[in-house]
């Protein structure tokens, strides 16, 4: 019997993303990934100075405020050949990579840990052997039986409470659950514990980008001034006293990484080792590359390398020119957008545009109509194949590439869990690699920020080039593309100038690479050939389908709050 299980929203944060999943003798046969709000700000900066752009397109989202305002920042350089200096390049690295490290460890404990931990459970643990296990996999100096205790304590006062907040509307006690009490109550442990770790780390950003999120920047390097004072005088938060906060914060990132995170991956991993071997993808993955040590437009310093790896075949990187118009474009013949010459063309950014065609059902429905349009997100497709871009693909690469660290990171963990390479691609190796790209990368954290010191010690101060900022010196007609990867993946800003004035802008944001729907050839993406197959133990808490989409970290877009003029809240959407 064929029946249709709907999820919406599907995230517990950084919503409006629905998924109907076809079933057929209790698996999931066909499974559409539609997103659920429209984005316009490609619109609203049209006409706009190329040098606010970042401030606008920041605003795409709540979360990811830092790295949309970079590829826009970079946007309007690669369009002008607006060199910045190292320091700045230096700082930018610092604080993306940051961010890295920051959003990984809270989509684990926050956003996709619960998929796999029962919190109630975790009231029947005993606190010794939830200590003796945490102590057996890290030398975390929270693992004693009290401290365990303490956290039973509070997490029975919600439940007798019936206050379970943060842990509502979990499937407690779903057969899919795995994991004995005492893993359960250490991983409750260390999901609070990291709420608390998080307020921390966040103060990076406010360092060098004045506060977080929505930390500042500028086209042309960075807005902070670096003072070799101390003190009052100083005049700054980048001074001696600020780059030594930073270290300190980067030892708190590595403690926890290393202590917390990284064993806590590997233990839960260990008890579903069965998937390992579901949720693959399309078998094609992309990194745009990022991290230059030698300035962003030599693109052989970058510490993730940019290509394509096409259907598993890691001895054969496919070459990436993102400028180039037959190879990135989006697709809409199952999305609510019109394409001048027609939904069934593909455009290049730099020619894409942005309007809006909703032909879906009145709210609220019960089902969308698949056979047509269904989603608000468009296809990306690179030579007209979809690809998965993310923390797995940028582990691929590296490790096809022959970064000998991602090498023995990886042969490490899959070692300890007896699994092969091929185990990668799957939900919980999508969770794996994550893990592991959240390890390489704080320590890359380290020699960015060496580096920026010995440029200090040095006497270069440098963090902004004037050279190009008075439009006067620009060409009357440019273009380029800001990209990086970002957290969730390659991630986009194509802009077109003309005549000081932003003319067009597009961009293309990893969710929308992994959860964009079918193509006009019929080709679905990640999200949805990851769903194909999956068994449901239970229609009715389709758990196995939060694991596998969770495991890419969605980010469609963060929440609207409508406001009047005043400020005061008009309306508030309660999603039971």
């Amino acid at each position: 019997m064929s029946t249709r299980v709907v999820v919406d929203p599907i995230t517990r944060i950084e919503g409006h993303l629905r998924i109907e999943a076809q079933m057929e003798d209790g698996a999931i046969q066909q499974a559409y990934s539609s997103g659920t709000m429209v984005r316009g700000i490609e619109n609203i900066v049209r006409g706009r100075d190329p040098r606010d752009a970042w401030a606008f397109v920041q605003r795409i989202c709540g979360v990811c405020t830092l790295v949309h305002g970079l590829a826009g920042v970079r946007a309007v350089e690669d369009a002008l050949d607006y060199p910045i200096p190292q320091n700045a390049e230096l700082i930018r690295n610092l604080m993306v990579g940051a961010q890295y490290v920051h959003d990984h460890v809270m989509h684990f404990y926050h956003l996709h840990a619960l998929d796999w931990v029962d919190v109630v459970s975790a009231l029947s643990a005993d606190p010794k052997a939830t200590s003796e296990l945490a102590q057996s996999i890290s030398g975390y100096a929270k693992s004693s039986p009290g401290y365990f205790s303490d956290v039973q304590k509070k997490l029975k006062g919600f439940v007798e409470a019936g206050q379970l907040g943060i842990f509502a509307n979990g499937y407690w006690g779903h057969p899919a659950y795995k994991l004995p009490p005492e893993a359960n109550l250490m991983a409750v442990a260390h999901y609070l514990e990291a709420l608390a770790w998080q307020r921390d780390v966040a103060q990076l950003h406010a360092i060098f980008g004045g506060k977080n999120p929505h930390p500042n920047l500028v086209v042309g390097g960075m807005p902070c001034a670096i003072s070799i004072d101390s003190g009052s005088q100083a005049g700054t938060a980048v001074d001696v006293a600020g780059l030594e906060r930073v270290r300190n914060i980067l030892a708190q990132m590595h403690d926890f990484v290393e202590q917390v995170y990284v064993p806590d991956t590997l233990a839960i991993a260990g008890f579903y080792k069965d998937w390992f071997k579901q949720g693959e993808g399309v078998g094609n993955f992309m990194c745009y590359g990022d991290f230059p040590a030698k300035g962003f437009g030599d693109r052989s310093s970058y510490l993730v390398p940019g290509g394509v790896i096409l259907n598993r075949d890691l001895s054969q990187i496919q070459e990436l020119d993102l400028h180039a118009e037959d190879e990135i474009q989006e697709f809409v013949a199952s999305s609510w957008y019109d394409y001048a010459a027609g939904k069934g063309e593909g455009l290049h950014p730099y020619q894409g545009e942005t309007e809006f065609a909703y032909t879906g059902p009145e709210p609220p429905y019960e089902q969308l109509d698949v056979d047509s349009q269904y989603s608000w997100l468009k296809s990306p497709r690179w030579r007209g194949k979809p690809v998965e871009v993310g923390p797995l693909a940028r582990v691929l690469m590296l490790h096809a590439t022959g970064d000998a660290r991602m090498q023995e990171l990886t042969d490490s963990a899959l070692r300890q869990l007896d699994l092969p390479m091929e185990a990668l691609y799957s939900t919980m190796g999508r969770t794996a690699a994550r893990t592991l790209e959240t390890q390489y990368m704080v320590e890359a954290l380290d020699g960015w920020l060496n580096q920026l010191m010995t440029n200090i010690r040095a006497g270069d101060l440098r963090t902004f080039n004037e050279a190009l900022w008075d439009p006067k010196t620009w060409p009357k007609s440019a273009q380029g593309v800001g990209y990086m990867e970002a957290p969730r993946g390659a991630l986009g800003h194509w802009i077109v100038i003309e005549d000081g004035k932003i003319a067009n802008y597009q961009a293309v944001v990893p969710s929308t690479w992994n959860a964009g729907p079918r193509d006009g050839a019929g080709q679905i993406g990640p999200y949805e050939a990851a769903l194909q197959g999956h068994a449901l133990a239970d229609p009715e808490q389709p758990i196995e389908i939060l694991r596998t989409v969770h495991s890419f970290d969605p980010c469609i877009a963060c929440a609207v709050h409508l406001v009047d003029p005043e400020g005061e809240e008009v309306l508030r959407v309660r999603v039971r």
